[in-house]
């Protein structure tokens, strides 16, 4: 049941990306039959050292979602704090809501059920 819910979100958030794009970003499905992974092209930002960059990553959903965040992983080379060598990204809001088992960060700045891809 989750499984179908995270399906049905995921295609009407793919869907309205697609109709309201976001400057600087696109997405689609890495395979047709599999709506839990997108692929992701961003462009490096106007004003910043990734500025005329051109990036790829995927995002994979988990079959809860949006309960659990998505995984990010980049699949070109980029060099950011955030990103560790083999691509994966780690922030704040894409680890799994609730407090911090580490205390590094507040809950407020986890993942919450109410964001969305866009």
């Amino acid at each position: 049941m989750a499984k179908t819910q995270a399906s049905l979100l995921l295609q009407k958030q793919l869907k309205d990306l697609c109709k309201n794009p976001v400057d600087g970003f696109s997405a689609g499905l890495v395979d047709e039959s599999n709506i839990f992974e997108w692929s992701v092209s961003i462009m490096g930002p106007p004003d910043t050292l990734y500025e005329g960059g051109f990036f790829n990553a995927i995002m994979t959903f988990p079959d809860n979602y949006p309960v659990s965040p998505p995984t990010v992983r980049f699949t070109s080379e980029l060099w950011h704090p955030n990103v560790y060598p083999d691509g994966r990204v780690c922030i704040s809001i894409l680890h799994p809501p609730g407090d911090d088992p580490n205390g590094y960060e507040l809950a407020t700045e986890r993942w919450t059920p109410v964001h969305t891809v866009l």
